[in-house]
């Protein structure tokens, strides 16, 4: 068996960013696992990371080049040197906001969020690998000092398993060392009970999680878990921004026993439309694609990987009650459907309940721009509404929203129309 090696180089694209691109040069296999042993892919993670914190990796992900400068001007050439990412999910978080960025590795965009968010806002950085926690926090004091504030914290943890903090977990481990089966035992209560009674992150934490080329380095089969955790610790209202790297076809298994690939980003990339639905699987609504590299980072064995930052939303939980309220689909298409199976067409006053009502027409939804809303003339209190149906899609018929008894008169005077007449 053999494999190829991809060696990056750059050029500008059209729009002034720089790319990555990919010189391929096949040589024997040498770092494939054991085929009769699964691939630790934690211990090639921690491995890589380790020697990327110790010395630059090109070859980790592709560092976007589009950070506000403003914001890098107080980072030490250490940190700037060694940033992996592959996207800036910085760019989207607002002033005041509690952000949790996964995989927070020497911590650059964390220290970018500190200065997003303010004195009033708040960062908290998770990463597992002991290297990459030190380079972070060693500038940690100095940082702080030149932006003026301290609203950052870096965790030890795994991102697939939030609530279990491994700084407590190795205190403990270091007192009660594991020799024995019982003792394993032991082990097992204790991070349970660190889970429930002094979880890392507690539930509906934060304003925003952001992560930056990370998600991918999870093994698939905790990646369901890893999407429901994200979930849990967002508030009501709160948003995900994630950058990742993406392909357009499933990794081949070759590449998924490649301790190299997988810890180079490659083998564990999400299928683009796998990516997609992982987040509405997890519970999020207003799933949309922010940023697309056009070009492809990387292309091994004909398939093609590229870096992808969306955004989704939490909040759509909660039950459905009748309000008399409508919304109206402006378009461009004569129909769109929404991840619950609402169906809206063009024009037309389409019945929702009070919780999709909301959803779709609040100054900050992903669908505001795209929906009228059409409010009831005498307001229904929510403590006197009634369950609504979602499983219909029916219109709305104007004298729900206005009362049958709506006989109101309304004409304008000359004065109101123009020079040329009324329209």
């Amino acid at each position: 068996m053999r494999k190829i090696r991809a060696f990056p180089t750059t050029k500008r694209a059209k729009d002034g960013k720089q790319i990555c691109l990919i010189r391929k040069e096949t040589t024997p296999l040498a770092t494939t696992a054991d085929p009769g042993q699964p691939l630790n892919v934690e211990g090639a993670v921690i491995d890589r990371y380790a020697q990327g914190a110790a010395q630059v990796q090109p070859a980790l992900c592709c560092p976007t080049d589009g950070y506000d400068p403003k914001y890098l001007d107080v980072l030490p050439d250490e940190i700037l040197e060694k940033d992996y990412g592959c996207g800036d999910p910085s760019k989207y978080v607002d002033d005041g906001d509690i952000v949790i960025d996964l995989g927070s590795g020497g911590g650059k965009i964390c220290y970018i969020l500190s200065q997003k968010v303010g004195p009033n806002g708040r960062v908290l950085g998770v990463d597992f690998n002991d290297a990459m926690l030190d380079l972070a926090r060693r500038h940690q004091a100095d940082i702080a000092s030149k932006i003026g504030h301290d609203n950052v914290q870096f965790l030890k943890g795994r991102i697939q398993d939030l609530q279990l903090d491994l700084e407590r977990a190795e205190s403990w481990l270091q007192q009660h060392p594991v020799t024995t089966a019982n003792d394993m035992i032991a082990m097992e209560s204790e991070c349970a009970r660190l889970r429930s009674e002094e979880p890392l992150i507690a539930e509906g934490t934060a304003d925003v999680v952001v992560s930056n080329c990370v998600l991918n380095l999870v093994r698939q089969e905790q990646k369901q878990q890893l999407f429901s955790e994200i979930f849990r610790v967002l508030k009501k209202g709160g948003r995900a921004v994630i950058s990742d790297i993406v392909s357009d076809e499933f990794p081949t298994t070759a590449m998924q026993n490649d301790p190299e690939l997988w810890s180079g980003c490659i083998s564990g990339a999400f299928q683009e439309h796998e990516f997609l639905q992982m987040f509405a699987d997890a519970g999020f609504y207003g799933i949309e694609v922010l940023e697309r590299q056009a070009e492809p980072w990387q292309v091994v064995d004909g398939i093609e990987f590229r870096s992808l930052t969306v955004r989704a939303w939490k909040g759509k939980e909660g039950p459905c009650l009748e309000r008399n309220q409508a919304v109206i689909y402006r378009g461009p298409f004569s129909q769109v459907k929404d991840d619950d199976g609402h169906t809206y067409y063009r024009g037309k006053r389409m019945a929702v309940c009070d919780k999709t009502f909301r959803i779709l027409t609040a100054d900050n939804s992903p669908y505001s721009a795209f929906f009228d809303p059409v409010e009831p003339l005498d307001d229904i209190p929510l403590d006197q509404a009634l369950p609504f149906n979602c499983a219909t899609n029916a219109t709305r018929d104007p004298r729900q929203t206005k009362g049958q008894d709506y006989s109101e008169t309304r004409l304008t005077n000359g004065d109101a129309c123009g020079p040329d007449g009324c329209c």
